[in-house]
Order: C-alpha cells, then sequence, then structure tokens
C-alpha cells in the first residue's frame, strides 16, 4: 500500500476517534454536572443598627410594702370570725368578733356614773353661780362661798374623771370588734369561734395577718462592680430614667420567659454587707392583679448603660469554633465569608455584637450548619420582626 493510500484510509479513522473521544468527554462533562449538588439554600438577615441601655440582672424576693399581725386589744371568748382564708379585705372590715356582754356592761354602768356625775355638777355650778351675789347681798358667809366653789370644782373633776372612764369603756367595747388596720390579704383564722384570746399589751393572742398587695417591694443584692457603675452613670446623669425622673427596673417571675413588670429603684442601703461585698437594693412595682405574691424568688434587671447604638444579629447566626465566636457573610458572589466576632448582651433574640462586623452585612441566620467559609449558596431574605424595645440585657 502506497503512503498515499494509507493516508486516505487512516485519516478519516483518526477524525471519527477524535469526535468518538470529543462526545465522550463531553458525555463525562455532562455527568459530572449532573453529580454536582446544588448549592444550598440559606436565610440571611441585615445586621441590625439600633440604639440600646444594656441592663444586669438580679436575683431578688418579694416582699409586701406592709405586713400586720393582727391581735386583740381586750381579752375575751371569739364570738364570730367574719372573713375567709386568703380574702382581699379593706381597712377596717370586720374580722373577728370578740364576746361583747361583759364589756357592754361596764360601758352601761360607766355611762351612768358620768350621768349621775354631770347632775352634781350641773348643781354645783348653779350653787357656784350664785354666790358672788350672795356674797355682794351678804346672805351667806365668805366661809360658805368658798365651800360653793370648792364643790363646783370637786364636781367638775368627777365628771371629768368618770367620761374619761365611760370613754375608756366605749374603746373597749369598740376593740370587741376586731378591724383590718390595712387594706390586702388576710391569712387563716389562727384561732376561731370559742376561744380565749389574751388582749394584755405585750402578750397579745396573734389572730391572723394580713400583707398589702399593691405595690410591692423587690429586695435584690447588687454587687460592688455594679453598684460602682450605677454611681458613675447616676452621677454623669446618663442613667436612663422614665418621665418623674426615677430608674426604670424590670421583674421577671419564675414561670415567665419576659421582664413583664415595670417599676422603679426606690431605694439603696447605707453600706455594703462585708461578708458578702454586696449592698441591698429596693425597688417598687405595682400590683394590682395581684399576681406578685410576697415572698417569691425573682428576676430584676437594672439599667447599667448610658444609652448607645449597637450592632446586632440573630443569637441563631452566632457560631463557635473552639473559644472562638463567628458568623458567615455573605459575599457579593453568594458566597459565605468566616467572620470572627466579640460578642455582647442579648436583647429579645438578638447579639449585640461588640467588634468584627462594621454595619450593613447580610448574615447567615439560618443553614449555618449546612455551609462553610468559601461555598456557594442560594441566600432567601428573612422576614422581617417587629422592632422591639431598645433595651439589653446581659
Amino acid at each position: 500500500m502506497t503512503f498515499r493510500n494509507f493516508v486516505r484510509f487512516a485519516v478519516p479513522i483518526l477524525a471519527l476517534a477524535a469526535v468518538e473521544l470529543f462526545l465522550a468527554g463531553c458525555s463525562q462533562s455532562r455527568a459530572a454536572q449532573q453529580q454536582q449538588p446544588p448549592a444550598p439554600a440559606v436565610t440571611v438577615a441585615p445586621v441590625e443598627q439600633r440604639e440600646i441601655v444594656e441592663w444586669d440582672e438580679f436575683t431578688g424576693r418579694t416582699e409586701p410594702v406592709d405586713s400586720v399581725e393582727v391581735r386583740p386589744r381586750v381579752s375575751g371568748y371569739i364570738q364570730e370570725v367574719r372573713f375567709q382564708s386568703g380574702q382581699l379585705v379593706k381597712k377596717g372590715d370586720v374580722l373577728f368578733v370578740i364576746d361583747p356582754r361583759w364589756h357592754q356592761a361596764e360601758f352601761d354602768r360607766l355611762q351612768a356614773e358620768a350621768a349621775r356625775a354631770k347632775v352634781e355638777f350641773d348643781n354645783a355650778k348653779r350653787e357656784a353661780d350664785r354666790t358672788q351675789q350672795l356674797l355682794a347681798n351678804k346672805a351667806i358667809s365668805t366661809e360658805e362661798g368658798d365651800a360653793r366653789v370648792s364643790r363646783y370644782e370637786a364636781a367638775k373633776a368627777a365628771m371629768a374623771a368618770a367620761d374619761a372612764s365611760r370613754d375608756f369603756a366605749k374603746l373597749d367595747l369598740d376593740y370587741t370588734q376586731v378591724r383590718a388596720p390595712i387594706d390586702g390579704r388576710v391569712s387563716r383564722a389562727y384561732l376561731t369561734e370559742g376561744n380565749y384570746v389574751s388582749g394584755i399589751a405585750g402578750a397579745a393572742t396573734k389572730l391572723t395577718s394580713i400583707v398589702s398587695v399593691s405595690p410591692v417591694y423587690v429586695y435584690a443584692d447588687m454587687d460592688e462592680d455594679s453598684l460602682l457603675k450605677f454611681n458613675a452613670l447616676a452621677s454623669q446623669k446618663k442613667l436612663d430614667t422614665d418621665g418623674d425622673g426615677k430608674v426604670p427596673v424590670e421583674l421577671q417571675l419564675g414561670d415567665e420567659t419576659d421582664f413583664a413588670h415595670r417599676g422603679y429603684i426606690e431605694s439603696f442601703d447605707n453600706q455594703l454587707n462585708p461578708n458578702t461585698g454586696s449592698i441591698l437594693l429596693r425597688a417598687v412595682f405595682p400590683n394590682d392583679d395581684g399576681r406578685i405574691v410576697p415572698g417569691l424568688f425573682a428576676r430584676i434587671r437594672v439599667p447599667l448603660s448610658a444609652r448607645h447604638k449597637a450592632l446586632l444579629v440573630s443569637d441563631k447566626a452566632i457560631g463557635t469554633d473552639q473559644a472562638q465566636k463567628y458568623v458567615l457573610a455573605l459575599t457579593p458572589t453568594n458566597t459565605v465569608a468566616y467572620q470572627s466576632v466579640v460578642l455582647g448582651p442579648t436583647i429579645d433574640g438578638l447579639r449585640v455584637i461588640r467588634s468584627g462586623l462594621s454595619g450593613g452585612e447580610q448574615i447567615v441566620v439560618n443553614g449555618i450548619q449546612r455551609v462553610r467559609p468559601g461555598m456557594p449558596v442560594k441566600p432567601e431574605q428573612a422576614i422581617a420582626s417587629k422592632e422591639s424595645s431598645p433595651l439589653a440585657k446581659r
């Protein structure tokens, strides 16, 4: 076979082989593209910028503003109990009735004595009023005139003593009705009908107790560092205050997830406790619905920063790389970039970012576990939530 014939037959064969190789390569490329997974979908949200006040939290205990042990002022047998355990009572409501018959009889006797003393006083007064005229007419002697005046003064004193004794007996009779000294919630009756109670001062029988309902006090221990920070802000007039110039505080009960109760700081103690290094804080909270029961453990938070602007991201966007905190930021090419951050306090599910972000970035808030830095992603914008109160807690 000549070289020309060889070329004539070999060239088509080589061309056909090249085409087959090209088609095979395209098929492999398409297969590889089909096997490559699509970019994962992630939810992104912008870094928020908001003006906030940072709060510190402390553990406290609720106590009533007024607490009274109800005791009788006279002795006797309980005749009647006029309340139910746990009932709300008003000041002046009758709680117990002590058998009044002996006290009623003593009052009646002393009232009669007062009436008799009044009659004697009136007679003595009439005689004394005529004394000067009789002396002028020389109808009586000077000694008799002096005697009339003396009898008048004695009758006057006797009437005053009788009136005082009657009034004292009236008090005892009134005290047979044991009344609520304050508005509040009454405890149970410690003694019931038929029991003898003592009204002797210093040894009076405890009948029940009443605690006021609204407002309530909350006592909490504030550590020394927080106190110094609070005092510095107060002296610089940078503390957040309400319209009356009072420092607001918020309260959370044990079964609550947020700080729903609003009050204010009423006072601090006058010195730190050297054993605990803390000072006692007292806050006042309205309690019209009676939900805050005296004696409950609670958490309160106190503003301990000036109002300032801060960057915030969703707490779900924070990842942990050993001891380092980070977020994944969306790049212009729809990939994610690793950004280490320094965290601050939380506010309504958002985390304050001390450093690491400049604002305006789009942060991955859902799907952070499915992606790695540099990976392409399919971003979806998060639905904006309603802006909450610009307050932060540690």
